[in-house]
């Protein structure tokens, strides 16, 4: 009797579990992970609009949840709007931000504890032919 579980369990049981660790890590910063998505979104895009974020981000979370974290970070004071479309780090969010990547990459070397870099990136390979092998 062949008792593994299939991967769409351990898939459901991974992001859950990177959500919640993750979500509970951030919480002290005032962020979850996905506001901490939107972020990053914000720091590698110049000229960040909601639009944007919302186009890169839109696999990881429906709209209104995004458009909560956009609410989120500006209100933490993380993000301004220096004009009305548009999205950009504050000179704080930027230093906090720079805090919570250390933590975030504590995190991700807890995460990786014991797997390598070569397994690591055939899972990512391989969940990334199924995901196009199941979009076509």
């Amino acid at each position: 009797m062949n008792t593994a579980k299939p991967i769409g369990y351990w898939l459901n049981r991974t992001d859950k579990a990177l959500t919640g660790y993750m979500n509970s890590m951030l919480g002290e910063f005032g962020l979850t992970r996905i506001a901490w998505q939107v972020l990053n979104v914000v720091e590698e895009t110049p000229q960040a609009t909601d639009a944007d974020v919302l186009a890169v981000l839109g696999a990881n979370a429906d709209a209104p949840t995004l458009t909560a974290a956009i609410d989120t970070v500006l209100a933490g004071g993380w993000v301004s709007r220096p004009e009305p479309a548009l999205l950009a780090l504050t000179d704080d969010g930027r230093a906090r931000l720079a805090t919570v990547a250390e933590r975030v990459d504590a995190f991700r070397d807890l995460s990786m504890r014991g797997i390598s870099l070569q397994e690591y990136q055939t899972a990512v390979s391989v969940l990334e032919r199924m995901t196009h092998n199941l979009s076509e």
